[in-house]
């Protein structure tokens, strides 16, 4: 992970907000260079001292978040999954449906480009893409920076889209109330056994495409049972963005976990 890598040392990050002209014209906005300022202590022989310098001070920024979205009463959610899972394809309609009840806004992390920021941009929808350039995470100050980009007037619901990786996410807490961890049909059904700990940290695991799954001779019931195995804390929808199958069980989840 990050902490043993080291990866998770100063990077130049860039947070773009896109804004609403007609339909099928988008621009940006404003763009904003900043530095995270994750920078943990010099190297000591003890691993366990960088663990705790790095991972307590993005702890710190993950505790502003989460009192921003407590005071505004938003939900904030961090969406975890492999490259390819669904995130994007998911969000993008859940804005169109979900975000017709409840205003939606959406913070979105990449190495580059803003090719999903602008994928689920919407008039009624604030997005700001985030690109990390080497980071293969987002952190909590990437957030707060992105956050603090957008409009947040009346917004409900807060998705964080983030960068595709089922590892060094694990260890990064953004201020998020839930942590959703997508796993699509594409992929093998022994994958929450290979990378425990991301199931492990989650409240609500989403088992994606499940419409090609059958093509694909992937088998929804081990998937399942391997989440269990591994994250009998976390609840599981099997849903699919294209059909449409299981999307009313994601809408009741959001809105039973919205802030009174």
């Amino acid at each position: 992970m990050c902490v043993e890598c080291g990866c998770g040392k100063n990077v130049p990050f860039g947070v773009r907000v896109l804004s609403y002209l007609a339909p099928g014209l988008l621009k940006p906005r404003a763009t904003a260079e900043a530095v995270a300022t994750v920078n943990p202590e010099p190297l000591s022989p003890l691993t366990v001292e960088v663990h705790a310098s790095l991972l307590a001070k993005n702890d710190l920024a993950a505790a502003r978040n989460r009192g921003l979205f407590a005071a505004r009463r938003i939900l904030a959610l961090n969406l975890v999954s492999s490259p390819g899972a669904g995130k994007t394809t998911l969000l993008s309609r859940t804005v169109d449906e979900f975000g017709r009840e409840h205003r939606c806004a959406v913070v979105v992390g990449d190495l580059e480009t803003d090719n999903d920021a602008r994928r689920i941009h919407r008039p009624h929808v604030p997005v700001a893409q985030i690109t990390t350039g080497t980071a293969c995470h987002l952190d909590a100050d990437m957030v707060a920076r992105g956050v603090g980009a957008l409009d947040l007037a009346d917004v409900r619901v807060l998705f964080i889209e983030n960068v595709g990786n089922l590892v060094c996410p694990a260890s990064f807490d953004l201020g998020e109330a839930v942590r959703v961890v997508l796993l699509s049909a594409t992929e093998g059904e022994d994958k929450p056994l290979k990378y425990p700990p991301i199931f492990k940290s989650a409240h609500l695991v989403l088992l994606t495409k499940t419409d090609v799954a059958a093509v694909l001779g992937f088998d929804l019931q081990a998937a399942a049972d391997n989440i269990r195995r591994v994250a009998p804390q976390a609840q599981l929808i099997q849903l699919s963005a294209r059909s449409g199958d299981g999307l009313a069980a994601w809408y009741d989840f959001l809105r039973t976990h919205l802030p009174p």
